[in-house]
This record gives structure tokens, C-alpha cells and sequence, in this order.
């Protein structure tokens, strides 16, 4: 595996440990509508990482409470969620330390971009305020879908699929990669382990 030139991360979960904040923003984002909604929505986000937060406030709508929803209103709950979540995902505690060590110390080494189901912005103001930005070619996040975002890293540097790697915790990272033609690397999620690649600790598994 030594031929490994281009390394894709997800974000939450494997840079940042983000999700019990987040998970936390959906409840507080919807706190008047009845708890077992929310909790069906919760379990929805924590199964599906790698999924928009737009995706998940129209799965909240549709699916769960069984209404229509437009376009303006996914969006101003998104804003709402953003809101909640920004700020305080820029303080230095959330870095999972041997992740950033590893992209530090081998940025030069490695492509290295980013691949996120956060929004775009949110994600580029939260690098760039734990000053992480100069250590990724590029920094991509919703709207766009994350199987997509690969795609267009991808065709984008023209780089060798079996060249690529793409590092996440959830399934739809799998899926992402997968959808790619890329390797995939679980990370920070049990119900990853059985598969064939899988960082336990980046400080004692190099990987490629």
C-alpha cells in the first residue's frame, strides 16, 4: 500500500469530535415537537454521518412527521442548526489530536482534501479558525453529496483511483468510497471494524 498518493478525509468524526454537539443541535433545533419525533430524527443523524444536515430536516419533516416542507423552510432550519453548532465547534477541544498529528506532520506527503456531509461554509469558517486549512488541497461540504464531492476531487486533480483513499466513520463514507472506486478506511466507529481496512489509532497505525 505504499503507493497511496491521495488521502480524502470526512470531517466529523475523524478530524473533529463533533457529533454529540451536533447530535445535541437537532434537539434543541426542534425541542417543540414531541420528544419521540426527535429521538427517531437523532437516531436517523447517528446512523447516517455522513448525510446533510438539509437531508436529515427534510427526513425529519417527510418521513418522521409525515408533512410537506419546503425549500426556504429546510434552509432556515439548516441556518438555525448552523447557528448552534458553529461556534462552537471552532473551540480546539473537539480536535481528535491523532488525527490533526497525523495530517500535520504529513500533509507534505499526501493530497490531502476534505470530504464532508457539514455544510460548506460552516466547515471551511471551522478550519480555518483551528487554522487547519493550509493542510488540505481543498475543503467540500453540503450541499453537494459526499459521493459526488469524491467524484469531483477525483476527476478534478485527475488522480489514480487506486492511488485514493478515503478516511471516514460511517457508513455512508463506505458508501462514498464505494461509489468511487476508491479504498476505504474506517475510523472511529466500531461497526466498522469488520471491515477489511480500519485505523484504530493513527499514532500506532500507519496505514499506507
Amino acid at each position: 500500500m505504499a503507493n497511496i498518493k491521495n488521502i480524502i478525509f470526512d470531517f466529523d468524526g475523524v478530524i473533529l469530535d463533533s457529533v454529540p454537539t451536533k447530535t445535541e443541535a437537532y434537539r434543541k433545533l426542534f425541542k417543540e415537537f414531541p420528544f419521540d419525533k426527535i429521538e427517531q430524527l437523532v437516531e436517523y443523524h447517528m446512523q447516517n454521518g455522513g448525510i446533510s444536515r438539509y437531508i436529515k430536516v427534510k427526513y425529519f419533516f417527510e418521513e418522521i412527521l409525515s408533512q410537506s416542507i419546503s425549500e426556504n423552510e429546510i434552509l432556515k432550519h439548516a441556518n438555525r442548526y448552523s447557528e448552534l453548532t458553529k461556534e462552537e465547534l471552532t473551540n480546539p477541544k473537539y480536535m481528535i489530536d491523532d488525527a490533526v498529528d497525523f495530517i500535520k506532520q504529513n500533509y507534505q506527503n499526501y493530497n490531502m482534501h476534505i470530504a464532508s456531509g457539514a455544510d460548506e461554509n460552516d466547515l471551511k469558517y471551522i478550519c480555518e479558525k483551528l487554522t487547519l486549512t493550509s493542510y488540505f488541497l481543498s475543503i467540500n461540504g453540503s450541499p453537494t453529496k459526499k459521493n459526488e464531492i469524491v467524484k469531483n476531487i477525483l476527476d478534478l486533480n485527475n488522480y489514480n483511483k487506486d492511488e485514493t483513499v478515503l478516511i471516514g466513520d460511517s457508513i455512508n463514507d463506505y458508501e462514498a468510497a464505494q461509489a468511487n472506486g476508491v479504498m476505504f478506511f474506517g475510523f472511529n466507529n466500531n461497526n466498522l471494524i469488520k471491515l477489511e481496512n480500519y485505523i484504530h489509532n493513527f499514532k500506532n497505525e500507519l496505514f499506507c
